[in-house]
């Protein structure tokens, strides 16, 4: 209510302002006709100008500041893979029984083209991401998680993250599946529907992180070939993966 008052003010005061410069100039030049080819000429341009400010310029200023929030996200998801996500990804496809299917759909070279990464994308529609529960070292899974929930944590509280969904999904996955790590006091003796609950949370944190490290690799192969090429060499899905250059 206040600001409403104060931008009524400012208007009365705008329109008096103007009204008392043309009283001047009537005054002192006695020439209302060039007073009306100006003012109707002013009002006349006004439409042009809204056109010019509001749906030209104010375009390209909030297109150009998406650009740069996205170049924020973009460094806060590179940074949540070298932290975690790589590492969480090669731990999780190690125990997926099924991972042959889409092994080779994962390789990811410097020769692949917008439709390439379309074509996976869908591909990965239909997959069903599983892990061998029974396999997993959840000692081992929660002290590294525990390690990085600080970061995790951080991560969670970046107000830009409110920009990028699937990531906040990600996040949240990968946060809560440390929660229920953490919960336990003996993670080694657990009931079966205890660890059919843990297969459930690390099979989403699985698939959000497949998806997002994927799109990931779309920005940085059109993006920063050098990243990528770091990136490649260090593929979680290939087992030939080594970041020396040969």
């Amino acid at each position: 209510m206040k600001r409403f008052n104060w931008l009524l003010v400012l208007g009365v005061v705008l329109i008096l302002s103007s009204t008392i410069f043309y009283l001047v100039h009537y005054v002192i030049f006695k020439d209302v006709h060039h007073i009306f080819i100006y003012l109707l000429g002013d009002i006349a341009f006004i439409p042009i100008e809204v056109l010019l400010v509001t749906l030209i310029i104010h375009r390209l200023l909030i297109t150009r500041e998406k650009r740069a929030m996205l170049e924020k996200l973009n460094m806060i998801i590179g940074a949540f893979f070298s932290e975690v996500g790589t590492r969480l990804l090669t731990y999780f496809s190690d125990f997926d029984p099924k991972l042959d299917k889409i092994r080779n759909d994962l390789i990811v070279t410097n020769d692949w083209s917008e439709q390439e990464f379309i074509y996976v994308f869908q591909r990965l529609k239909d997959y069903d991401y599983e892990v061998e529960i029974a396999k997993v070292d959840l000692e081992d899974l929660r002290s590294f998680l525990m390690g990085k929930s600080d970061f995790l944590l951080r991560l969670l509280e970046n107000p830009n993250l409110l920009e990028h969904e699937s990531f906040t999904d990600l996040l949240r996955a990968v946060f809560h599946l440390t929660e229920e790590l953490t919960s336990r006091e003996d993670i080694r003796q657990l009931p079966d529907t205890d660890y059919k609950h843990f297969s459930g949370d690390i099979k989403r944190a699985y698939n959000l992180l497949v998806n997002e490290w994927l799109d990931y690799m779309k920005y940085l192969k059109n993006n920063y070939p050098y990243l990528f090429s770091l990136a490649m060499r260090t593929n979680p899905f290939d087992q030939e993966a080594s970041a020396i250059v040969k």
